[in-house]
């Protein structure tokens, strides 16, 4: 089985290591706009060839996994190109935009949009990991407009990885996964924002920085190239999201002001019950 891989990152990477080892006569052609990352990608043997598009004809399965405004533009040349059997995955955070750009295409059915829930913080192919993707939830969009056959190829290779599989339409799924990640995200970097701003008068403070800061903003080691054009594809959910959270850290700043020490402590206390909810479900999940 020959299987193309577009963008070797961690997420593309880490779906080599797993293919590789779950169809051991798999071979794995990477592409990716960053030379350094196939050098990289063929030294560590996550992938067995650089490929081209001529490549992108010949492989039976093709995993996109590059920025989501890359995608977006790449998906439609690449359903021109491909064979009638070829199975297109792409990884994305975002669905809706994707989605749409295809929808019309005489070749949508090749197409099987997912968001793959899982990550790290680090980037490029030597933050590839192999299982990253065990016991992880894959969200599958629009299933009914991919060839049944496809599918059925596609869902052998999630059990294979050990993926959990849910399916949503894509305005679902960007307007939940803007709470849960992008929303998450956005918080990390403007912790971190702030702090900086903060240390360059205060030398001292990253001295005081303890678990809890390192924790918080592990996120803000993300990449702006990948976020950035998350955050504008999902604009309108993103900016719902900062509103209401923009609210409630206005009414704890006001809490405070008043000395409404109970309040807070309500406030914290009721919130204490994302414990319950989130128990069981590791950080790079969310």
């Amino acid at each position: 089985m020959k299987i193309g891989i577009i963008g070797i990152g961690l997420i593309g990477g880490s779906f080599a290591k797993d293919l590789k080892k779950a169809y051991t006569s798999a071979h794995i052609i990477g592409l990716d706009a960053n030379e350094a990352h196939l050098d990289t990608a063929l030294e560590l043997g996550i992938i067995d060839a650089k490929g081209d598009e001529r490549s992108i004809r010949e492989v039976d399965i093709l995993f996109l996994t590059i920025p989501v405004d890359a995608a977006v533009n790449t998906l439609p040349g690449i359903l021109d190109i491909i064979e009638d059997e070829t199975l297109i995955i792409d990884a994305g955070s975002t669905k809706a935009l994707i989605c749409s750009r295809v929808r019309s295409h005489p070749k949508r059915r090749n197409f099987l949009a997912c968001h793959p829930i899982a990550g790290t913080e680090f980037s490029g192919p030597s933050a590839a990991i192999e299982g990253l993707f065990e016991g992880k939830t894959n969200i599958i969009c629009e299933v009914e407009k991919t060839a049944f056959k496809l599918q059925e190829k596609a869902l052998e290779i999630f059990q294979k990885l050990g993926m959990r599989i849910r399916y949503m339409n894509p305005e679902a799924h960007d307007k939940h996964i803007a709470y849960v990640s992008h929303l998450s995200h956005i918080s990390s970097f403007m912790l971190g924002k702030t702090v900086i701003e903060k240390e360059k008068n205060e030398r001292d403070i990253f001295d005081m920085a303890g678990s809890g800061f390192e924790s918080t903003v592990r996120l803000a080691k993300s990449s702006p190239a990948m976020w950035t054009p998350i955050f504008d594809q999902n604009k309108e959910n993103v900016i719902e999201t900062l509103e209401e959270y923009i609210q409630n850290l206005e009414a704890f700043k006001q809490k405070l002001k008043d000395d409404d020490l109970e309040g807070i402590f309500k406030d914290m206390q009721d919130t204490n019950k994302i414990k319950e909810i989130l128990k069981g479900i590791p950080l790079n999940k969310l």
